[in-house]
């Protein structure tokens, strides 16, 4: 009778030790080491924008006129730049990581062999969100640092506007995330998974004012990226770390705060009902 009744015991006690949450950061820390072994993400979502950011500022880069627009003088190219590149990463360490690894890891049976064993499922996705967060705060840190280091751009002082960056930051890697699980779905196979998440992506980078100033876009490429969430963190980001005055040279001749909160969250929103009726843990061709 006392055999059982340890044995009980010991399974309750490993119940309680294979928590939801604990699991959860098992598989956050398994994520983080695939992640930094593959070096085409590393060099392709994680550093790209720091090696933009510098090759650009370099071979562009004109001095304090580059961008005389704004009143009161210009700034260099590294600091109008750099707001853009960071929201650049966002969306590629969110959104491009996360359509392209599921992809892969449903087309091999990966997905399908997790969904069989007893880890829950929002331990799974929870270790990917971990994941996502480590390595996108470490690419923001890397990237303030080489910009302040490399090109003297200063960051901002002001706690509100740091309110606003974290504000952004939030709601871009959250919708960047669930965007990014249900893109997964959309490419039919692990090998058009690269085309088919970064063409489109590209493109929007190039409309939304991350290599070019937004406002010398033709109009109605500025309304086809209105619509798209990169285009409002982009300006999100200006908003926080270019001087003020340069909010008059917006296309609205505001920083528009009300409406990126509003468009980012609807993006969120519409990311989690796909997610949750489109999502699949198997090929289409497994039934």
């Amino acid at each position: 009778m006392t055999t059982p009744t340890l044995r009980s015991g010991e399974r309750r006690i490993a119940r309680r030790k294979a928590t939801p949450p604990r699991i959860a950061v098992s598989r956050a820390v398994l994520e983080l080491k695939s992640y930094f072994r593959e070096r085409d993400s590393v060099i392709f979502s994680f550093l790209f924008p720091i090696i933009m950011l510098g090759l650009f500022s370099v071979v562009f880069g004109g001095g304090e006129d580059t961008f005389s627009d704004a009143p009161g003088g210009g700034i260099d190219f590294a600091r109008y730049f750099l707001p853009g590149m960071l929201a650049s990463g966002i969306m590629l360490v969110s959104f491009q990581t996360l359509a392209i690894s599921l992809a892969i890891e449903r087309e091999d049976g990966t997905l399908k062999r997790l969904r069989g064993t007893p880890m829950p499922p929002v331990a799974y996705f929870l270790g990917k969100v971990g994941m996502i967060l480590v390595v996108g705060l470490s690419q923001i840190a890397l990237l303030l640092a080489v910009a302040a280091l490399a090109f003297g751009v200063e960051p901002p002082t002001e706690p509100a506007k740091w309110l606003t960056f974290a504000w952004c930051y939030v709601l871009g890697t959250a919708g960047g995330t669930v965007l990014g699980i249900a893109y997964s779905s959309v490419p039919r196979s692990a090998k058009s998974a690269s085309a088919v998440v970064v063409g489109p992506l590209i493109v929007l980078q190039f409309i939304s004012g991350v290599f070019f100033v937004f406002n010398d876009l033709p109009s109605w490429l500025q309304n086809i990226a209105s619509v798209f969430p990169l285009k409002w963190l982009a300006q999100g980001m200006r908003s926080v770390f270019l001087p003020d005055r340069f909010e008059q040279v917006e296309v609205s001749g505001s920083w528009q705060h009300g409406q990126t909160v509003l468009i980012l969250s609807l993006w969120l929103i519409v990311g989690l009902v796909i997610c949750v009726r489109r999502f699949r843990w198997q090929r289409r061709d497994d039934g």
